[in-house]
């Protein structure tokens, strides 16, 4: 089967950290600069409020402030994936609604869970969806990810891109993504209008051999990874090889070592934000791997470490 016609939203997508000040306030300045700084490392969009926004460190009222300074700064430069998850059907329906008034592109989703026990069966999972694009107008993402804890087979996704108008994104971060996303083209068909990468691009390359048409990276490096998706689109697979394989040492730096602190550490290095300590109990990102993310880094010359400066 093939995918749907050309999608909407394709390419590099990737997620805007949230700078915090020493004291663990919000660090609007920062962040407006952090904003500006992904959308001049050239992506196709940006995506707000997602884990490696730290989202789960946030106030109700921080999100909302964060939505509005965000998609205000950023004033249509590139579409804006919001995250609006939560365990509650009644609040995701209402967080997604009111991102949708602010200008949003698209709604990024997990299923519902709270902490690690606390999961739903596949039908109330669908149900979820289904009542939550009821209550909107533009695409929502499902985020196939571990964090969450839920099995999300791929004839599920498929029957809820099939059924639920609105659901037709999917961002899958589980084990064999490349596997599992041929699986969803399969069954799903011209539903799938995005079948998409996640984690970090650890796994980019064979997911885009497998039909993933946008990736949802970190945030410090889109000037390196996005020629790799478009020499991949054109058909130059051989360059697309060489230039993952040249940045895979710092893709793998902040997927398996770095994590949801590495874009903040970059930024700061490069004079894009103030401070990247994240707050109160997320651990602070040791020195030595702080040393060994920018000794990687200074080899690849991104930009992130020369746009402050």
């Amino acid at each position: 089967m093939t995918l749907s016609k050309t999608p909407r939203y394709r390419g590099i997508f990737p997620v805007v950290p949230t700078p915090f000040t020493e004291s663990g306030e919000l660090d609007l300045p920062s962040q407006k600069r952090a904003v500006d700084f992904i959308i001049d490392s050239g992506v196709d969009g940006l995506c707000i409020l997602a884990n490696f926004s730290e989202q789960f460190v946030l106030s109700d009222e921080e999100r909302e402030i964060l939505t509005r300074t965000i998609l205000e700064h950023v004033a249509g430069r590139v579409p804006v994936i919001v995250t609006t998850t939560h365990f509650s059907t009644q609040v995701c329906a209402a967080r997604s609604r009111r991102a949708q008034e602010q200008g949003a592109a698209m709604l990024m989703i997990m299923p519902p869970y709270h902490g690690a026990t606390i999961r739903v069966s596949e039908e109330q999972v669908h149900g979820f969806f289904q009542r939550v694009s009821d209550a909107v107008d533009i695409p929502i993402m499902i985020q196939d990810a571990p964090v969450a804890g839920t099995p999300l087979p791929a004839a599920t996704l498929a029957r809820m891109a099939r059924e639920i108008e609105q659901v037709s994104y999917f961002k899958i971060e589980t084990a064999g993504a490349a596997t599992k996303l041929r699986d969803l083209i399969e069954l799903g068909g011209a539903a799938i209008e995005g079948p998409w990468d996640g984690e970090e691009a650890i796994t980019l390359l064979p997911d885009l051999d497998a039909g993933a048409t946008g990736s949802m990276t970190g945030g410090a490096f889109a000037d390196g990874l996005r020629p790799i998706i478009e020499a991949h689109r054109a058909g130059r697979r051989d360059e697309a090889y060489r230039l993952y394989e040249r940045w895979l040492p710092l893709i793998n730096y902040e997927n398996r070592q770095g994590g949801i602190l590495t874009a903040k550490a970059l930024m700061k290095a490069g004079g894009v934000i103030d401070c990247d300590a994240p707050r109160h109990p997320f651990p602070a990102m040791r020195p030595e791997v702080r040393q060994g993310l920018l000794e990687t880094a200074r080899r690849l010359d991104p930009l992130v470490l020369r746009w402050g400066r």
